[in-house]
């Protein structure tokens, strides 16, 4: 993979891929951290490539104009948990805690992020094994392996073997949706795929879930935009 630039205010960065699968030239803005990925066929040159994305370049410029902005967590700052916005506070002691004011984070303002991070993932291993656990019972299939991740493709996973992943930033998504995205993996244990076997076992074990499926596609990606450390 290159590197290039589109001219122009700001220049585009645009990270060049060759791939012996694509057919065509396409261009791709991820839409968690705003890298613009340009493919390109193994015949086809990087100039002509290159005038494709130029060709594309207004495109390109209302879809990085409407991400929205990143967030450095810091004291005075937002941040989601179970989908209420709570404010970080400077606390006192040791230790992080959630009071109805909002998140108390003492100690070195440079390491406010780094400590409510750990605080989230900890929560949130809590209330996803709880979750996991609660639907491999009523399941009656066990999985084998828990782990968290920080992952940007997908908000949980199963591998055959029965190991669940999961995406640690779930805990700032609201209740029922963490909840969904547990009985979905879990679900998998039975059927590793998303056949209608499957989504029917995803019916009996949560219940309806196009509310939450649908609060994943429009917000997800809003939770990627908190970082945690400078």
């Amino acid at each position: 993979m290159t590197q290039h630039f589109l001219s122009g205010e700001p220049p585009i960065a645009l990270i060049l891929r060759r791939s012996a699968r694509a057919r065509r030239i396409s261009l791709r803005v991820s839409r968690l951290d705003g890298k613009v990925t340009l493919t390109l066929p193994k015949q086809v040159s990087e100039r002509e490539a290159l005038d494709f994305a130029r060709s594309k370049e207004d495109w390109l410029r209302r879809n990085l104009a409407n991400r929205p902005e990143g967030v450095l967590v810091a004291h005075g700052s937002e941040v989601p948990f179970q989908g209420d916005m709570l404010p970080v506070l400077a606390g006192r002691g040791r230790s992080v805690s959630m009071t109805d004011e909002g998140f108390q984070v003492p100690g070195n303002a440079a390491r406010v992020g780094v400590r409510l991070q750990s605080f989230l993932k900890e929560e949130a291993r809590r209330r996803l094994v709880a979750a996991s656990d609660h639907y491999s019972d009523r399941l009656g299939r066990q999985y084998t392996k828990f782990t968290l991740r920080d992952t940007r493709s997908r908000w949980g996973s199963c591998t055959s073997e029965g190991g669940l992943m999961y995406s640690w930033r779930l805990i700032m998504a609201p209740e029922e949706v963490l909840n969904y995205v547990a009985a979905h993996e879990v679900a998998h244990l039975a059927q590793m795929n998303h056949s209608p076997k499957f989504w029917a076992i995803v019916e009996k074990l949560y219940g309806p879930h196009q509310a939450e499926r649908r609060w994943l596609r429009t917000h997800g990606e809003k939770l990627h935009r908190y970082r945690f450390e400078g």
